[in-house]
């Protein structure tokens, strides 16, 4: 792990525990342009870690402060997410620039930084998070790609086990998830538990899916 620390960072308010972890895609053609922009104090962004496709982490922000991350966001009824998580932004080229598969050992890396930061923090599974579920309308990262499952399964967020009776209401089932008020909520649900249907549409399967999360909280 190496250290470049940014400046892009600030105090936590008093009282804040941190209780949310936040997985970005960098969404640049590069590491290196990614590092740089989140180094660059007139970007006014920044997160804590920064992991390479090769599995190389770069440490920018200490997890004590306050790193620039989230942005406008809601979950769970809260906003201003930067006050109470830590934020990880993952290399890859994300939509505009050639979305592809993470790498394995890139996928290593992220599970061992976050459970180095769960055993620091009291951070609930429901409350590990895509920035897509906590800005809808605003990003698709970490995206379809993203192996939330593999993740899950080594003690990282949440996966939902056997399949439920669909819910009826929909709105009701991705607010007690924890997704704000967005009209793309559907849409950054599937992104993270239904990846091979990001269409936005309540059809069945989704309606079973959002049971299972449910049923899993």
């Amino acid at each position: 792990r190496t250290r470049r620390v940014s400046p892009n960072y600030d105090a936590r308010p008093d009282g804040a525990v941190i209780d949310m972890l936040v997985l970005h895609y960098t969404g640049m053609q590069s590491a290196q342009a990614a590092i740089g922009r989140l180094c660059d104090p007139a970007s006014r962004v920044s997160s804590h870690y920064v992991v390479e496709e090769d599995g190389r982490v770069h440490a920018l922000v200490p997890e004590a402060a306050r790193a620039w991350h989230a942005g406008v966001s809601n979950w769970r009824g809260r906003t201003e997410l930067n006050a109470f998580s830590v934020g990880i932004e993952i290399v890859n080229p994300g939509h505009e620039w050639g979305y592809r598969p993470f790498p394995a050992l890139q996928m290593a890396a992220v599970c061992e930084l976050c459970l180095g930061i769960l055993s620091r923090h009291p951070i609930a599974p429901r409350n590990v998070v895509g920035h897509s579920d906590i800005a809808p309308s605003r990003k698709q990262d970490p995206g379809e790609l993203f192996d939330w499952p593999g993740l899950a399964a080594n003690g990282v967020g949440l996966w939902p086990g056997a399949d439920d009776a669909p819910v009826d209401d929909v709105d009701a089932a991705l607010t007690a998830i924890g997704y704000g008020p967005d009209p793309l909520a559907l849409a950054a649900f599937q992104r993270h538990w239904r990846p091979e249907n990001v269409t936005g549409e309540a059809d069945a399967e989704t309606r079973v899916r959002l049971a299972a999360v449910l049923s899993a909280l």
